[in-house]
C-alpha cells in the first residue's frame, strides 16, 4: 500500500469514528466540512483553482458546502476512502500529490482532539515528508516576516523566508517540521530558536502553500 493510500484509509478511519460534528485545525471547519473538501478536491476539478486563489474561493466554497448538503457524513467519507478522478486511474500520481495533503489533514483531526500525541511514522515515510518539506520550504515559507532554518532531527537543513535579515532555527522531526509549514505552528512539536519578537512573528505568520 501507498503512503497516501494508508494515510487515506487512516483519515477515514477516524473520520468514521469521531462523526461529523468533531474539531479540526482548519479554521471554522468541522470533520464533515473537511470530508466536503477533500472529495470537492478530487472531483470537482472545476472548484479547485478557489482551494488557492482568494478570488475563487467563494465559488468553491459554494461547490463544496452544495456537495455535503446532497451527502450524508458516511457517504462524504465513503467517497472520500477511495481515490477520485485522476488520482484512482493513476496511483502514482496520487502518491506524488496526495501523501502529502492527506498526511497533513489526518494531523488536522488528530491534533484537533484531546490527549493527541505525535505518531511514530515508518522510516520511509519520514523521508519522504523530508525531501517534501527540504525542496518545498521557499514556497511554504514565502509569507514568512524572518528567514527560518529548518534543522530536521536526525539530519538535514532547509532554508525559507526572507534570505536576508533575521532568522528563526526550527528544530523538530520531519513530520512536525511539515506541520509547522503548512501553517499549523501552534501545534507542531518542534523547538524555536531566536529573537523572542521573531519567534512570535513566525509563530503568527499565515504558512503554507
Amino acid at each position: 500500500m501507498t503512503h497516501a493510500r494508508a494515510e487515506r484509509s487512516a483519515l477515514c478511519d477516524l473520520l468514521d469514528r469521531l462523526g461529523p460534528d468533531a474539531p479540526t485545525l482548519c479554521t471554522g471547519w468541522t470533520t464533515a466540512d473537511l470530508a466536503a473538501h477533500l472529495a470537492v478536491r478530487e472531483r470537482r476539478p472545476d472548484a479547485m483553482p478557489g482551494i488557492a486563489l482568494g478570488l475563487l474561493a467563494g465559488y468553491t466554497a459554494s461547490v463544496q458546502s452544495s456537495f455535503r448538503a446532497r451527502h450524508s457524513y458516511p457517504a462524504l467519507v465513503s467517497v472520500v476512502r477511495r481515490p477520485g478522478g485522476v488520482y484512482a486511474l493513476l496511483p502514482a500520481l496520487d502518491e506524488a500529490v496526495n501523501t502529502l495533503e492527506l498526511f497533513v489533514h489526518h494531523e488536522d483531526v488528530r491534533r484537533a482532539q484531546p490527549s493527541w500525541e505525535p505518531r511514530e511514522l515508518p522510516a520511509d515515510l519520514e523521508t519522504v515528508i523530508w525531501k517534501r518539506v527540504s525542496t518545498g520550504a521557499r514556497l511554504m515559507l514565502r509569507k514568512s516576516p524572518v528567514g527560518v532554518v529548518l534543522h530536521r532531527l536526525g539530519g538535514g537543513v532547509a532554508l525559507g523566508g526572507p534570505r536576508g535579515g533575521s532568522r528563526v532555527e526550527v528544530t523538530g522531526r520531519a513530520a512536525e517540521l511539515l506541520v509547522f509549514c503548512f501553517g499549523r505552528q501552534a501545534h507542531a512539536r518542534v523547538e524555536l530558536t531566536g529573537d523572542p519578537a521573531d519567534i512570535d512573528a513566525l509563530r503568527a505568520a499565515s504558512l503554507g502553500v
